[in-house]
């Protein structure tokens, strides 16, 4: 096996490795990374992460959603343990290609399993799984037993490492996103990075992508959809809402679930062709966006990658400190 291509076989008994977030959770600002988003307007913080996960962002349907987070200069999705809550995967195995029963729980400030959440988008939580490369991308609701034991079924397509988040509300308390890394045993190859792209086909559909996101002002992100060429104006609700947007920061994966502007039923927003969004990033660099929407009973999911703000340029090679005085040499 070529190590420098395939970045090692992920052994350790052919488990699950769950822990909080990578080093490279550590970095914010202007890395040509990420920091984080949160909602309406919604706002990506880029302040030092601890190494594991943060709060999140959430919701708030409306004219533009709200804002929460549970503290602003972390991102989300990078700690395992936040406000006295924290997630615990239960599940210690998983192999390539096979559905496992996936579980987990959110513990409380008092040590003892969470059972009390607030309906956010239909959902007490969403539960989102990303390979580390940004390939893949699940977004997934478990279903919670009386003692606070979620469970899911979860296929990870290929070895490698993936980052889970748990978006949720705690009953009488904050929006958070917690998040855990897991590792599947196996010959890994990481995928590059697409290259900017605003054009995105599902099946039949092709979602399109308009506006720029700009460090440290509110972006307005516009997601067309169109099927064999003709544009979808009878989109179905999903989760309460034409459509969900989760945006990662690429490198550290901080993470943003969006939500757009306006919601079904409210007299003013239309069922298409058109999803609006509003985001806010507060540093330069490559973020992923992954569009869920519904038509025909089915829910599809379209993937963009966008930069933000410009990028340092390289520096100009060093002079050999030479005047040129016209001679070969």
């Amino acid at each position: 096996m070529n190590t420098a291509t395939k970045l090692g076989s992920y052994v350790l008994g052919l488990a699950v490795v769950f822990g909080g977030a990578l080093g490279v959770g550590n970095a914010v600002g202007p890395i040509g990374a990420p920091a984080s988003m949160t909602e309406d307007h919604t706002s990506m913080t880029g302040a030092a992460p601890t190494p594991a996960a943060s709060p999140s962002a959430s919701e708030g349907h409306g004219e533009h959603a709200t804002t929460q987070q549970a503290t602003e200069d972390t991102p989300g999705g990078l700690q395992v343990s936040e406000n006295g809550y924290t997630l615990n995967p239960l599940t210690t195995t998983i192999k390539p290609g096979e559905p496992a029963d996936f579980r987990f729980t959110v513990s409380g400030p008092d040590g003892e399993p969470v059972t009390g959440y607030q309906v956010e988008h239909d959902k007490k939580l969403h539960f989102i799984v990303v390979s580390r490369d940004l390939e893949s991308f699940l977004h997934l609701h478990p279903e919670m037993t009386p003692d606070g034991v979620w469970s899911v079924g979860l296929t990870l397509p290929e070895a490698g490492p993936y980052r889970a988040f748990a978006d949720f509300t705690p009953t009488g308390g904050s929006a958070l996103t917690l998040g855990a890394d897991l590792a599947v045993a196996g010959d890994y190859r990481p995928e590059a990075l697409p290259g900017e792209t605003r054009t995105a086909t599902v099946d039949d559909y092709t979602v399109t992508l308009d506006g720029d996101l700009t460090p440290g002002q509110s972006s307005r992100l516009t997601l067309k959809v169109s099927k064999d060429g003709e544009p979808v104006t009878d989109l179905q609700p999903y989760l309460g809402a034409y459509g969900h947007l989760v945006a990662l920061r690429a490198g550290d994966l901080a993470y943003l679930h969006v939500h757009p502007d306006g919601e079904p039923g409210d007299g003013k927003t239309k069922a298409g062709p058109e999803v609006v969004f509003f985001a806010e990033v507060p540093s330069t660099g490559d973020y992923r966006l992954f569009l869920d929407f519904q038509h025909d009973g089915e829910v599809r999911t379209a993937s963009f990658t966008l930069g933000a703000g410009e990028r340092p340029q390289a520096p100009a090679p060093a002079s050999s400190g030479h005047a040129d005085d016209g001679h070969d040499h």
